[in-house]
């Protein structure tokens, strides 16, 4: 397996993770916080923006994985930078959340998420042009478009 395979590998395993994250944190987890929500004594308009910050947060963990996958099974020179920015940005929230409200199985998550799309992302090599066009930089040498073997 050559470096863009592993590091696609890696980080679709990553996004695969975020997703399942983010579903089990829409599908499980807000109606329990709204159920809790409703039966708090917060006023209505605390109460709606809990529930709409808890439905954005999952949302933006969707957006995050989509964007990344994207970026990493499609050719193009931002494809390490926004994947590294994607991964990053994932292990940058996670000590605020545990901060918050310690580690449970939604942080751990993210944590292995946002490691393994980092991860890849680091082995993603820039894509550079050379002569009249633009070579793969991230394939093997015997795959590279004009190479003399």
């Amino acid at each position: 397996m050559n470096r863009r395979r592993t590091a696609q590998f890696l980080v679709g395993c990553g996004c695969l993770l975020l997703l399942a994250a983010a579903l089990l944190h829409l599908i499980e987890a807000y109606p329990k916080v709204s159920m809790a929500l409703a039966a708090s004594n917060l006023n209505a308009v605390l109460q709606g923006a809990m529930r709409a910050v808890f439905f954005m947060i999952g949302w933006t963990w969707i957006v995050i994985g989509i964007v990344t996958l994207l970026a990493a099974f499609t050719e193009t020179k931002l494809r390490k930078p926004i994947v590294l920015f994607c991964g990053f940005a994932l292990l940058a929230e996670t000590p605020v959340w545990v901060r918050l409200m310690g580690w449970f199985m939604g942080n751990e998550m993210l944590v292995v998420a946002g490691a393994l799309i980092f991860c890849g992302g680091l082995l993603f090599r820039p894509i550079s042009a050379n002569g009249g066009g633009a070579l793969r930089a991230d394939r093997e040498p015997a795959e590279r478009v004009g190479s003399a073997h």
